[in-house]
């Protein structure tokens, strides 16, 4: 599998820890990972015991000194001098070994004076550090301060995490980036077990999260990602806990699914009989998640889609292991399960001025919006291909946009689709913005009428949105288009800080943020719109072209080769 990047995620300044800390796995954190997987303790013990054990018979039983020291007695033991038995040649007698005179102890009061004379002459033998940190022997502080400070986010700084599988090994790799600087760097990773399709940053701090949770910049509140993958079970982990081995919640029934057993994964490119779908379960998916959406209002609510056709909603604030449920092993799962598309659900999307209807795209070829109280009751549209990806509008509570495979991008307004599908449900208004699959689309919660979309054709577009006062039309515009080189693009998302910043990144496996208002026609046409708003753009040099990439290790050698 080639490298790429599948799914971006933003985190907001001022939400993020100064000082992450680090993962520590005891046994009460054991105890905590087993309930989550739904295993016994016991199991989980006899495994790392096997594999102490096996350590042991390859040598690596004990640690540091007492391995060296181990391995030395056995040597010496199991030594044999072979010059006893090896053929006599001329040489020099051996010492006796009462013989003393190779030392030359009567020679030892008669050492030469240093030629250096002086009451300080002898001075460096008696050097006195101040501190710790100055004394070259004592590096241990010093080290832990470097990694502190290397580890340290500031309250200026946004976090962006990215989903990246790379030689067939997947995790998310968070990047802190400082727009003031305009500096992308990488600040830590996490591994993932399977390859990422979508991810959903959420401030609200899961039931089973971790046996010492991290401090939160803000109290009561917390710095998550929620991870889908092609497993069918949803990984929730927090971004102020560095080098964590296991995430601190996981929705779903990794016992059921048999999520950890590994299966082989087709390609896409050789066809294959059609499978049958597997039996839909109420509690948990069975298949790979797509889509991800959390519920800003109700901060305690998950809406997820899947491959295996449904929509499920959870709740944050109950327990999803093993000693959440009850005696039979049901609960702790899903609150909710919405049957209301015939294949696999692409997206879904909570809407922030209705907390309670959420907005769901699917394989087969139609949208639909409903009440998760009432869900029969929803509304919908038939589309012309499969959806790839929709928001709805913040600056309007009944307006949202959808994007297709053929390469179009459709705008429709609840109040006027129909309950049954087979009824006409015209669009606002049709964009043609790529030739290709739309892949990626965002809504500028910043300036009203801003979009942007990103297309397998490796561009990406920024359009304006205006209305048309006399006529009641909408007028749509391209502002900019850019290949940022980072090949197909699959995940297009505006800063929640900066008005006219976006990431995105694609097939190739590369990470860019745009400043969009380092282009003259972008300013141009949203000036207006910034004004209004309350907001200015701030002038920065055009050196980079307002595009900032994450410096690799040679562009980084090259450029110090210079220096010097």
């Amino acid at each position: 599998m080639s490298s790429l990047i599948s799914a971006v995620a933003w985190v907001r300044r001022g939400v993020s820890v100064q000082h992450p800390q680090k993962y520590v796995l005891d046994d009460k954190e054991l105890e905590r990972v087993s309930a989550l997987a739904r295993i016994e303790l016991e199991d989980a013990r006899i495994e790392l015991e096997r594999a102490h054990e096996a350590a042991k018979t390859m040598g690596r039983g004990a640690e540091g000194d007492e391995a060296d020291d181990q391995g030395d007695e056995e040597d010496e033991a199991n030594w044999v001098d072979e010059d006893e038995d090896a053929m006599d040649v001329d040489s020099a007698p051996k010492p006796k070994d009462d013989d003393l005179s190779q030392y030359k102890l009567d020679e030892y009061d008669d050492d030469a004076k240093p030629t250096d004379t002086g009451p300080f002459s002898n001075i460096k033998g008696l050097t006195y550090y101040r501190n710790n940190e100055e004394d070259p022997y004592i590096t241990l502080k010093e080290d832990e301060e470097d990694e502190r400070e290397e580890l340290e986010v500031l309250p200026t700084d946004n976090l962006i995490v990215i989903a990246k599988t790379e030689d067939e090994i997947s995790q998310l790799e968070v990047y802190v980036y400082d727009e003031s600087q305009e500096n992308l760097y990488a600040h830590h990773d996490l591994m993932l077990p399977n390859f990422p399709l979508c991810l959903e940053w959420l401030d609200f701090t899961p039931v089973s999260s971790s046996s010492s949770p991290p401090p939160t910049a803000n109290p009561g509140f917390g710095n998550y990602i929620a991870v889908g993958t092609l497993d069918p079970e949803i990984e929730i982990w927090s971004l102020d806990t560095v080098e964590a081995m296991y995430p601190n919640s996981i929705l779903g029934r990794p016992d059921q699914t048999k999520a950890h057993i590994p299966m082989p994964l087709g390609t896409g490119k050789k066809k294959k009989k059609k499978t049958k779908h597997r039996a839909v379960e109420q509690g948990y998916h069975v298949d790979a998640v797509l889509g991800l959406s959390w519920n800003k209002i109700q901060r305690n609510l998950l809406a997820s889609a899947s491959a295996d056709r449904t929509v499920k909603l959870w709740d944050l604030s109950r327990d999803p292991t093993i000693n959440g449920g009850t005696e039979d092993g049901i609960g702790g799962g899903a609150i909710r399960s919405f049957d209301v598309h015939k294949d696999k659900v692409q997206a879904v999307q909570w809407n922030e001025k209705e907390p309670s209807v959420l907005l769901t795209g699917s394989y087969d070829r139609t949208v639909r919006t409903f009440d998760s109280r009432s869900p029969t009751s929803g509304v919908g549209a038939i589309l012309g291909s499969d959806v790839e990806a929709l928001r709805w509008d913040p600056w309007e509570d009944h307006g949202f946009y959808v994007s297709l495979e053929n390469g179009l991008v459709l705008n429709f307004d609840v109040r006027t689709l129909p309950s049954n599908l087979d009824n006409p449900s015209p669009a606002r208004f049709t964009l043609s913005a790529h030739d290709g699959a739309v892949s990626s689309i965002d809504v500028n919660p910043h300036i009203k009428g801003c979009i942007a979309t990103g297309g397998t054709d490796k561009l990406v577009k920024v359009w304006n949105v205006t209305d048309d006062v006399e006529g009641g039309k909408r007028n749509v515009s391209l502002v900019t288009s850019r290949d940022l080189g980072v090949g197909k693009v699959f995940s297009t998302v505006f800063s929640p800080d900066d008005p006219l910043t976006l990431a995105a990144a694609g097939s190739k496996a590369k990470l860019q943020v745009w400043d969009v208002g380092a282009n003259m026609g972008a300013r141009k046409a949203f000036g207006a719109k910034l004004r209004e708003a309350g907001r200015v753009l701030r002038e920065k040099e055009a050196s980079s072209g307002g595009v900032v990439g994450v410096a690799s290790d040679e562009e980084s050698d090259a450029e110090g080769g210079e220096e010097d």
